[in-house]
Formats: C-alpha cells, structure tokens, sequence
C-alpha cells in the first residue's frame, strides 16, 4: 500500500466507473477526487494543480480527453494515464503523442491499473515506497538504485537492467509480459516492437547468474513472460 497522500484526480462521464476506480485507488491508499467531464477537471486542478496524477477517460461529451491532456501538457506538468473503450492502436499512439505518460484499454483489471498507475507515479518521482528489498539473497536498492549480492557488493547492472529488476521485486510472484516491461521501464517512449527489451532481460540473467543465483531466477513462461522465482522479503 502507498504511504504517502499521493492524490488523483479520475476525470470519465461514466458514474459507474468514476466510482469502481475511486473506491479502488481508495482501498490502495491514494487520495482520490472525480470530476464528469474537462470543464469540471479544470476547476478542480486550476492554475496551480494539487495532484500528482491525472487518470483521463479519451471518449467524454464536450472536450475530449486528448483536447484535454493537450491544454494539461500546455500549462502544467501532471502525468496522465489516458483510458478508453476502445483499444484501436491509433487511439494509443495519438494518447501518447498528445503528452500521455501511459494507455490503458478498457475494460482492465484492478492490479492492471494500480500497477500502471504506481509505475508512472515512480517515473515521476512520487511514490514513496519501501527502499530496500532482500531477493533470495540479493538486495534490491531502489533510493541508490543498486542491487547488492550475498556479500554486499554492487551488481554492474546499466539502468535500463536495474529498471527491470525493479519490475519484478515489486510485483513478486507475478508473469510480467514483454510489453508490460517495455510499458513500465520506457513510458511514452516505448516502441512496441524494440527487441532490446530482450537483450536487456539476457544480460540482467547473466548478471544475476555470474553473481551466484540459480539460472532460473528469472523464469520463461513460455507465451507469457517472465516470471520471478527468488524469494521476497522486506530487507531490514
């Protein structure tokens, strides 16, 4: 659970779901406020903006969400998640390319969201999360963005591998897909189809096996992903 008072604000004209989000960044710990549509949005972030994240419906009477996160991008610096009915790809790349931190297709599930939602927070420098975590043996750094093995020294890990780490010790026991990685590692910049999402994970690997932990630390699950299979445990 977040520990800070991260607020969001949920902008979507659909009363059903404004309330299935807020009760569920609620239960997570957020600061959570609503708004139907652009021109409430506006009123509640104002000239000054008291949020740390914009959750933005694209489909909404009046101004859209896309005019919407444009005039954001204008004047202030809020991420946003940008949702949508529809998961055409264009709707994606035109999201992004309007200043959107991440996309997220309707309908998605609840971890789905508080992961994205969590991710573009710790990109922006938000969450507030617990900085150290033992990984069967090996310590996971995240304030030094170090990872240290059984005898305390430093894994020479690049930024783009201890990203990727960071992926897997904050969702143990889950399947990461590739494009979930590549989502949550590279944001906005992310291209669908870069392959060196692949050369990264081969060379986090080695490292890790160099270091002395089991070749299957980070597992294949074939048409899925990567599965982590250290143990996990707060690091006192």
């Amino acid at each position: 659970m977040v520990k800070s008072s991260t607020s969001i604000l949920v902008v979507d004209d659909d009363d059903e779901i404004r309330t299935l989000l807020q009760a569920a960044l609620t239960r997570e710990g957020f600061e959570v406020r609503v708004a139907k549509d652009a021109a409430s949005a506006r009123r509640l972030v104002g000239p000054r903006n008291e949020f740390d994240l914009i959750i933005l419906d694209i489909m909404m009477p009046g101004e859209d969400g896309l005019t919407f996160c444009q005039h954001l991008r204008e004047t202030l610096d809020i991420p946003v998640l940008m949702v949508s009915a529809r998961s055409l790809s264009i709707d994606r790349s035109i999201g992004l390319e309007t200043g959107a931190d991440d996309y997220l297709p309707k309908p998605f599930e609840r971890r789905e969201l508080v992961a994205r939602v969590r991710a573009i927070l710790r990109r922006s420098g938000t969450t507030r999360r617990v900085g150290r975590l033992a990984v069967g043996g090996l310590v996971v750094d995240r304030d030094r963005r170090a990872a240290l093995d059984r005898e305390g020294a430093a894994l020479p890990l690049t930024s783009g591998e201890f990203d990727l780490l960071a992926c897997f010790v904050e969702r143990p026991g889950r399947t990461l897909t590739r494009d979930q990685l590549i989502d949550w590692t590279r944001g906005r910049a992310a291209d669908l189809f870069d392959r060196n999402i692949d050369v990264q994970m081969s060379r986090l690997r080695r490292k890790l096996i160099d270091a002395g932990f089991p070749e299957d630390g980070i597992k294949t699950v074939r048409n899925v992903g990567y599965l982590l299979t250290l143990p996990l445990d707060d690091a006192p």
